[in-house]
């Protein structure tokens, strides 16, 4: 049974960090929808842009497709089966590279700096979504790909329900005082 992706947004995202066995990203990357059963299954198929290779992957879709909020990465309460912890918060530090101060940026630039930052915050949501109610700090179980074990291993203070909250409102925070 395919994974599921939550949203369109996760399931590129998945496949952004997932690319072609040689590195390449994809050149083309078309979709196809059908139903299984009763369960909703969209099909990628991916063309390396480097070797030409083709790829495809398939994810289940929710019963009911919700669009995400913007910044956002899905819509519901559920942990992703796509990315881990870890990958979220690297994916969260990706995003969070764009400038805090927008003045002096041309329009565009700016519009991509506050869409960065709503995004960096939404991956940390993702990140939260992971912690079982009541408990501190994420758990060793929510950690499954190489790249999200090194981020968790290399600093697992920052998996902590408060410091999360403290940095996912210090971006909202810069994302109110934008113009």
């Amino acid at each position: 049974m395919p994974l599921l992706a939550r949203s369109n947004e996760e399931a590129h995202l998945y496949l952004d960090l997932n690319p072609c066995e040689c590195g390449g990203e994809d050149a083309a990357r078309d979709s196809a929808v059908s139903l299984d059963g009763d369960q909703w299954i969209v099909r990628y198929t991916c063309v390396c842009a480097r070797c030409g290779r083709s790829r495809n992957v398939a994810f289940r879709q929710p019963g009911s497709q919700a669009r995400p909020a913007a910044g956002a990465w899905s819509a519901g309460d559920e942990p992703s089966e796509l990315l881990d912890a870890g990958e979220w918060l690297w994916v969260s530090d990706m995003f969070a590279g764009a400038p805090a101060d927008v003045a002096g940026l041309a329009s565009e630039e700016a519009a991509q700096a506050r869409e960065d930052l709503a995004a960096a915050g939404g991956a940390l949501d993702e990140v939260v979504k992971f912690l079982p109610v009541g408990a501190d700090e994420v758990p060793a179980s929510a950690f499954w790909t190489e790249r999200g074990r090194q981020v968790w291993q290399a600093e697992p203070g920052r998996f902590r329900r408060e410091r999360l909250a403290a940095v996912r409102d210090r971006y909202r925070a810069l994302l109110a005082d934008q113009p």
